[in-house]
C-alpha cells in the first residue's frame, strides 16, 4: 500500500486503484475484486519490475541506496550530470530510481543454493535480478567460527577418534607413541603449502593474494545490511515473522532462543513479488513450509528466518524504451531503433523528436556502452555524388572515425566522408553466395569495398571502383588491412567511365560478375553498357557477364517500374530479368534487386553514348 495507480500517466485509468492491490489478489483469491478490474490492471501493469509499480524513493532513501553502490561509478555519475547540466541537457537519473518491497528468506550461505533449486518456482523472477542476495554485514571467516567453538557435535566426535587412531591409545594415557604414528601424526600437521594446524601463523608468513585484496576494498565500500550491484541494491528492513510464529511453525529450536543460531555467512533467498505484502510465515506456500519442516528433520543446524527487505533499482537498470518512454511526452512514438555503425549509433528521429534529440541520445549512449560510444543522428537525405550524409553529433565522442566487422573482414570507415549502410549486410551475404572461384567481378560502386572486399576471399579477381576518393582511399587501406591486396585492383572514376574502360580493354573479357549498388542512379548508368563490344568480333570469345544493379521504386508495382527503367536504359526490349524485393526503405518506398545477363545486341548495339 505505498503508492497508488494514480501515479500513473494522466488519464491512464479511470478511477484509483491501489497498485499493491494486484499483487494480494495473486496469491488470496477470496481478496479478488472485480473481473473487468483483473483484466485492466493486468493489461496496465505486469509481472515483474516497472517504474509505474515502484515507489519514487526520498533524498535519505537515495542518500542510503547510494552508499551501497559503487562509490567511483557513482562519482562518475554526479560529473556526467553536472557536464550536462552545462550543455542543457538535463536528465536526472535519480527521478528513475524506484524502491520495491519484497520478502526474502534469510538461511546460512552453505544452504542456499540447495533451497534455491526446490523454491525455484516461488523465489523472484526479474531480468538481470539474481534471487540469492548476500549480506555482507555477517560475513564470517570459517576459520573464525571454529576459534569460537562453533564446530557441531559430529565433527568434534570425528575428530576425537582421528586422534585417538594417531595415538594408538586412549588420550591421556602418556605412553610414547611409536615411530611410525610419530611420523604419521607429523605428516599430518604439516605439509606443502605450510602449517596446517597453525593457520594464524601461515596467514601472517605468506603475504595476501590480490584477490583477496580486492575483495577486502570492495567490502569496505558496502554499506552494512546492504548487498551492492551496479543497478540494484538489497537492504534488509526488519523481520518479518516473530520468533513465535516460527516455533509454532517448526518446533522448539526456532523461537526466542535462536537469535544468535546463526553459523557463518547467510544469503537472501527472495521471494518472488506475490509474498511482498503483510503475510507471516503460515500464509507462505505450502511448498515452502514443507520444505523447511523436511530441512529440520534431516539437518538440525538448519536455521531461517523470514525478513522485510527493500530492493532499490536505479537508472542503469531500466531498458531503454522504458526510460525514453517516462521522458517524452504522452503519445509520442519512442525511437526505440538505430543502426550501428561500429561505436557510432546512427538515429533518424523525426521532426516531433528533435526538440528532445540531446535527452533521446545520451538515453542511447546510456543504455548501450559500451558498445555505443558516439550518438549522431542524420540532418538532410543524401544528395551529393559521394553518397555522404550530413549527421549531427548529439552524444559522446565526436569521432566518427570507426572499424566495422563483417562477413569476418574489418572495414575501417569515417562516415563524415564515405557512405556505410550496416543494414544491408545480409543482402551482400545474399549476393556472396552467388559468386564461385572461377568468376572474376566487376564492383562499379564499391564504397569502401564490403562486397568487393568479401568477394576477394572467393572469386580469382575483383575490379573495384568508386568516384569518392575518400572510399577509394579506405578501400585500399581495408584491403591491405585484410590481406587482400593482391587479388583486388582499386579504380577512382566515374561508373559510367568506368565500365567503358573496363570491357574495352582485355580485363573486361574475364569479367563474369558485375554489381552496381547505387540505388538511386544504377538503373540509368546501364546505358554504359550499349556497344561495349563494338570494336570486337562477335566469334571472338566474348564473355557477358551477369549483372546485378540495385534501385529504388515508389511505384504500385515497383518490380514492373524497375524492370521498365532497365530496359528504357539498355534500349532492349527483351530482357530477361530476375526481380527480388531487398527491404522497404520507408512507407511506400522499395529497394529492389534485378539480375540479368548481358544480351548480344546491347553489349554489339550501335546506340552509344558519349561518356567524355
Amino acid at each position: 500500500m505505498m503508492s497508488k495507480l494514480s501515479l500513473f500517466r494522466a488519464n491512464s485509468l479511470p478511477f484509483p486503484v491501489l497498485s499493491s492491490y494486484s499483487a494480494r489478489f495473486i496469491s488470496k483469491p477470496y481478496l479478488a475484486p472485480p473481473k473487468t478490474l483483473i483484466l485492466y490492471a493486468f493489461s496496465t501493469v505486469p509481472y515483474g519490475p516497472s517504474l509505474l509499480k515502484g515507489k519514487k524513493p526520498s533524498l535519505n532513501d537515495l542518500r542510503l541506496a547510494s552508499i551501497g553502490r559503487d562509490r567511483d561509478a557513482h562519482r562518475r555519475k554526479i560529473e556526467d550530470f553536472e557536464d550536462s547540466i552545462e550543455k542543457g541537457e538535463l536528465l536526472d537519473e535519480d527521478e528513475f530510481t524506484r524502491i520495491f518491497e519484497v520478502s526474502a528468506v534469510r538461511v546460512p550461505a552453505k544452504d542456499c543454493f540447495a533451497l534455491e533449486n526446490r523454491l525455484r518456482g516461488h523465489l523472484l523472477n526479474w531480468p538481470r535480478i539474481r534471487n540469492i542476495a548476500r549480506v555482507p554485514g555477517d560475513e564470517i571467516d570459517e576459520d573464525v567460527v571454529k576459534l569460537l567453538g562453533r564446530e557441531s557435535d559430529e565433527e568434534e566426535s570425528v575428530v576425537d577418534s582421528v586422534d585417538r587412531r594417531i595415538r594408538g591409545k586412549a588420550e591421556g594415557d602418556g605412553e610414547r607413541l611409536s615411530t611410525v604414528l610419530h611420523r604419521d601424526q607429523l605428516a599430518r600437521t604439516f605439509n606443502s603449502t605450510g602449517y596446517l594446524k597453525f593457520r594464524n601463523l601461515a596467514k601472517i608468513s605468506r603475504p595476501k593474494r590480490k584477490r583477496k585484496t580486492e575483495r577486502a576494498e570492495g567490502k569496505e565500500k558496502v554499506n552494512k545490511g546492504s548487498s551492492r550491484n551496479e543497478f540494484a541494491v538489497v537492504e534488509v528492513v526488519e523481520d518479518r515473522g516473530g520468533d513465535e510464529d516460527f516455533e509454532g511453525l517448526l518446533g522448539e529450536g526456532y523461537g526466542s532462543s535462536s537469535r544468535g543460531r546463526w553459523r557463518g555467512s547467510t544469503r537472501l533467498l527472495l521471494l518472488d513479488e506475490r509474498y511482498s505484502g503483510d503475510e507471516e510465515v503460515q500464509d507462505l506456500p505450502e511448498a515452502i513450509k514443507v520444505l523447511f519442516e523436511e530441512a529440520k528433520k534431516t539437518d538440525a543446524s538448519l536455521s531461517f528466518e523470514l525478513v522485510k527487505c527493500r530492493l532499490t533499482l536505479f537508472y542503469d537498470y531500466w531498458p531503454m524504451n522504458e526510460v525514453l518512454e517516462a521522458l517524452l511526452p504522452k503519445g509520442m512514438i519512442v525511437p526505440s531503433a538505430f543502426e550501428m555503425v561500429g561505436h557510432i549509433a546512427h538515429l533518424n528521429l523525426r521532426d516531433e523528436h528533435l526538440p528532445y534529440k540531446r535527452l533521446i541520445a545520451k538515453v542511447v549512449l546510456d543504455k548501450n556502452q559500451p558498445k555505443i560510444q558516439t550518438v549522431v543522428n542524420k540532418i538532410d537525405p543524401i544528395h551529393n555524388d559521394f553518397r555522404t550524409m550530413q549527421l549531427e553529433v548529439l552524444a559522446g565522442n565526436h569521432s566518427l572515425v570507426t572499424m566495422v566487422v563483417e562477413n569476418g573482414l574489418r572495414f575501417h570507415v569515417d562516415l563524415a566522408r564515405v557512405y556505410w549502410n550496416s543494414k544491408l549486410g545480409t543482402e551482400r551475404q545474399r549476393l556472396l553466395l552467388g559468386f564461385d572461384q572461377n568468376d572474376v567481378v566487376c564492383d562499379v560502386f564499391a564504397g569502401v569495398g564490403p562486397i568487393a572486399l568479401a568477394a576477394a576471399r572467393i572469386v580469382k579477381r575483383v575490379y573495384a571502383n568508386d568516384l569518392n576518393p575518400h572510399a577509394v582511399e579506405f578501400m585500399e587501406q581495408n584491403s591491405v588491412v585484410n590481406k587482400l591486396e593482391k587479388r583486388i585492383e582499386v579504380f577512382n572514376m566515374d561508373g559510367r567511365r568506368f565500365i567503358k574502360a573496363m570491357f574495352s580493354s582485355d580485363k573486361g573479357q574475364k569479367v563474369t560478375q558485375v554489381v552496381m549498388n547505387l540505388p538511386k542512379d544504377a538503373a540509368e548508368s546501364l546505358d554504359a553498357f550499349r556497344g561495349v563490344y563494338n570494336d570486337r568480333y562477335r566469334d571472338e570469345g566474348l564473355s557477358f557477364p551477369t549483372i546485378h544493379v540495385y534501385g529504388f521504386s515508389k511505384a504500385a508495382d515497383p518490380e514492373f517500374d524497375f524492370h521498365e527503367r532497365i530496359r528504357i536504359a539498355l534500349s532492349e526490349v527483351a530482357v530477361d530479368v530476375k526481380m527480388r524485393k531487398v527491404r522497404l526503405v520507408a512507407p511506400g518506398k522499395w529497394m529492389l534487386c534485378a539480375s540479368f545477363i548481358l544480351p548480344k545486341s546491347v553489349a554489339f548495339s550501335r546506340k552509344t553514348i558519349n561518356v567524355d
